[in-house]
């Protein structure tokens, strides 16, 4: 029996090895390549999961464990000093639009048959967005510091602990008898939580001094600590995944935080793999077109009403609409929390065989369309960019000191490299404008006299507004080249002679840049090598010419925390 359960999950995973070569060619996450390995080796096809089949129990033990530390590893990037930065927008729109997701998915669910806890269910699946999907395409394209990607991964933070909160109160309320029992679980969960904090708080900070002499016993101790808070809080009757969460958060403030959180993500990578091909197999029993048409109808609402809400929403905020429609993009999938939470009521007996295949189809549908709009949102914005005119934000209070004459610099883009070219600029006596769609940064360099102008600096229809006649200047800070191109579209249009220096993530999309006619292009990191390059043959091996740069480094940045909330 042991060889064959060896074999069967070498199988599966060499069967997720070569579906996620295929789905990397065509640009989709690995998650897609998980479930749809799972949709193979279980009962439909191969059936090396499934109710006959001696390996189900170990995978769905294996699952368990990946489940659990996956919310080690979200618990320990939810610091609560990072939740303090994430502000109001992301907060109430956080809020707003689980609340508004899910209510019309659970409507949709009842209008199509299902009973009330059921869609009770479906809607709260619907309304979460996958963290792992959203950070890794962020990540590749470079968009992680956007404005509109504070903002997504700001709502996914409020998310994220809205799903735990779910998950610790389903079981309280399965198990519970009456409102006395539930609140003596609550108060008994509440004072656990606490208990662990205390612990964490003046117990773990020199334990984990002590244990990070050696990376081994570190590593050791970060799986220790999940798996026992997990067994612990399951035991107790509450879920194992709310005792994972709380397990990481309480090391997230440790300076720790990092080098555990990357020790230990390979093994959760591995135990993923057999959780989202665990769910994947549970695609099973009779998949019908009706189910085919409910799956679709509830993917069609994810991949189009909630970026449409998350857009209403942040609309109120004053945000421009190609803020509003990349943030909402970004969230148009379902979560690996509803997945969590659609196996929790399937194990609880509360959902039914079909939803569970329901849930793996809608999956699969929202996280792969979801991916393709991710990639290629700019592209889609400039083609329906005129059909969104009725999210964009309220302008009147968003321009400040702005004249009818031209300026002979155009700032655009005031975050990251912006902040330190706004320093030159003032030091220069010329006259110039800083544009930006950061409503915050407009109203905070009003206050400071600064010229400024509210606005997509990649949207054409707001640069064709702008008198570039007597700008002899632009330095654009956006990395994205589809803006850069529309900047040099614009003055190409008004034949200027402006000279216009770009940014740019990659040498390949410089080259691109340059070959438009765009006459200098700033890489970041290029840079930043040739500066430190400068600073190693002036100061040769002298430590103490380091470190006398050091401070006066570490003195401009924390003027430029201070002075400023969006660096």
């Amino acid at each position: 029996m042991v060889q064959e359960v060896l074999l069967y999950i070498s199988l599966i995973i060499a069967i997720s090895a070569v579906l996620t070569v295929f789905t990397k060619i065509i640009k989709q996450p690995p998650i897609i390549a998980y479930l749809i390995a799972g949709v193979l080796v279980g009962p439909l096809f191969l059936n090396f999961i499934g109710p006959d089949s001696p390996s189900s129990d170990v995978i769905s033990t294996f699952a368990h464990i990946g489940v659990a530390l996956l919310l080690f590893i979200v618990g320990l990037s939810l610091d609560f000093r990072v939740l303090k930065e994430v502000g109001g927008v992301s907060t109430f729109a956080g809020i707003a639009e689980i609340a508004v997701t899910g209510i019309i998915g659970s409507l949709i669910a009842i209008g199509i048959g299902f009973s009330n806890i059921t869609a009770l269910y479906i809607g709260g699946a619907l309304a979460f967005s996958s963290t792992v999907v959203v950070v890794k395409i962020l990540s590749d394209k470079k968009e992680i510091d956007t404005l509109h990607g504070r903002i997504a991964l700001g709502i996914l933070i409020v998310e994220d602990f809205i799903a735990a909160i779910a998950l610790m109160a389903i079981p309280l309320i399965e198990n519970g008898g009456g409102w006395s029992e539930i609140l003596n679980k609550v108060g008994l969960v509440l004072g656990l939580i606490f208990l662990v904090f205390l612990c964490s708080l003046f117990v773990f900070k020199r334990l984990l001094d002590y244990l990070a002499r050696n990376q081994e016993v570190l590593f050791l101790f970060g799986i220790a600590w999940a798996l026992v808070l997990a067994t612990l809080f399951d035991r107790l009757g509450f879920s194992l995944e709310i005792g994972a969460l709380i397990a990481g958060m309480s090391l997230a403030s440790s300076k720790y935080t990092a080098d555990l959180s990357g020790k230990i993500k390979p093994l959760r990578d591995f135990f993923m793999v057999l959780f989202f091909v665990f769910f994947g197999s549970q695609l099973a029993g009779v998949i019908d077109f009706a189910l085919i048409k409910k799956a679709l109808l509830f993917s069609v609402f994810i991949v189009i009403g909630k970026p449409i809400i998350v857009m209403s929403i942040l609309r109120l905020f004053g945000y421009k609409k190609r803020t509003n429609f990349l943030a909402g993009s970004s969230l148009a999938q379902i979560s690996e929390f509803s997945l969590i939470l659609i196996l929790m009521g399937f194990n609880l007996g509360h959902l039914s065989q079909e939803v569970m295949s329901l849930s793996v189809l809608i999956a699969i549908i929202t996280i792969g369309a979801s991916s393709y709009s991710m990639y290629y949102a700019h592209s889609i914005f400039n083609k329906i960019s005129h059909l969104l005119v009725i999210f964009e934000g309220r302008k009147h209070r968003m321009t400040e000191k702005q004249k009818e004459d031209s300026y002979e610099i155009v700032l655009i883009g005031y975050h990251r490299l912006g902040y330190q070219i706004l320093k030159t600029l003032k030091r220069m006596n010329r006259g110039f404008v800083v544009i930006d769609y950061n409503p915050k940064v407009i109203l905070s360099l009003g206050k400071e006299g600064v010229n400024c102008i509210y606005g997509d600096g990649g949207d054409k229809d707001f640069l064709s507004q702008i008198n570039f006649s007597k700008t002899k200047l632009i330095i654009s800070t956006i990395p994205d080249e589809s803006s850069n191109l529309n900047i040099k579209d614009i003055l190409r249009k008004t034949n200027s002679k402006t000279t216009f220096i770009a940014t740019a993530e990659q040498p390949r999309y410089a080259l691109d840049l340059y070959d438009a006619g765009i006459d200098y292009v700033i890489i970041p990191h290029h840079l930043g090598g040739k500066f430190i390059s400068t600073i190693i043959e002036a100061f040769g091996l002298k430590k103490d010419k380091y470190k006398y740069a050091g401070k006066d480094h570490y003195k401009e940045l924390k003027d430029a925390r201070n002075t400023s909330n969006y660096l």
